[in-house]
């Protein structure tokens, strides 16, 4: 990750709790210079508070890159103070969920390059996955930049258009927790089954963190990998039937459970 034009012009984060921290210790391990980071928190972390950074001081008066990183509900109030950097040639980079370019544009001006990206809770550990859309103010120089610095938390993708970010929110962003819902419920079915509850806990969690690192590291496809473990008129096959029936099967349960997420995100974006 090349650092330089940050070394030299600065990194603001407004807002760096669990996500801005994630990133930023990825940064720093990486080779950012601490004193090239102004952050920006009301209430900083320990951990925030030990790094050689500037915090909650006077910001540089033209930074390479602003990170929106504050909550959703706290944009609007917090978002103002950064205008001063609209319309230049910094960058402006948001994780906040829900707030369009548009939003972002209207407040610090039309003329501003803006990167609205959508990471996940597993970015905690540096396995998330971030989807990027940008403005008509962006370069590939910008993207690339951009990708650099999540690439600290996980995968990165560019989407084609924006629109598309309401889909991401309902499979990605929303989508770890549907996957912690299912360790619950798998843990619940083993337990009915007459194991203990630490026996079926660890059994579920193990199970679906292998299987999804199978899925991600294999070259074959999630559905060869089921066929793989489904023998003729075994146990998953029985077990499958259920999940695969054609009504009130995973399949469909899935499809809504998307729907629903990324419904609401619309209607998020459109106040």
């Amino acid at each position: 990750m090349d650092f330089s034009d940050i070394a030299q012009r600065g990194l603001v984060l407004l807002g760096c709790g669990k996500m801005g921290s994630a990133m930023l210790e990825g940064w720093l391990s990486s080779g950012l210079p601490a004193q090239s980071v102004w952050a920006l928190d009301p209430h900083p972390s320990a951990w925030l508070q030990q790094q050689d950074i500037h915090l909650n001081a006077a910001l540089p008066s033209d930074p390479a890159l602003v990170l929106l990183a504050v909550k959703p509900q706290l944009m609007q109030a917090a978002l103002p103070q950064m205008s001063k950097f609209g319309n230049g040639t910094t960058l402006f980079l948001s994780i906040a969920a829900g707030i369009t370019i548009a939003g972002f544009e209207a407040i610090l001006g039309p003329h501003t390059p803006i990167i609205r990206a959508m990471p996940n809770t597993p970015a905690a550990i540096g396995q998330g996955i971030t989807a990027l859309s940008g403005n008509h103010r962006i370069e590939e120089r910008h993207l690339v930049l951009a990708e650099g610095l999540l690439g600290a938390i996980g995968q990165t993708l560019r989407l084609e258009h924006e629109a598309q970010m309401d889909a991401v929110t309902g499979v990605s962003g929303s989508g770890p927790a549907y996957v912690f819902y299912m360790i619950d419920c798998l843990a619940a079915a083993a337990r009915a089954q007459g194991l203990g509850e630490d026996v079926a806990m660890q059994l579920a969690k193990a199970t679906v963190a292998g299987a999804g690192a199978l899925a991600a590291t294999s070259q074959e496809t999630p559905e060869q990998l089921r066929i793989n473990v489904t023998s003729p008129n075994g146990t998953t096959q029985a077990g499958l039937e259920v999940l695969m029936q054609a009504k009130g099967g995973l399949d469909a349960l899935m499809r809504e459970t998307v729907a629903a997420a990324a419904n609401r995100s619309r209607d998020l974006a459109n106040g």
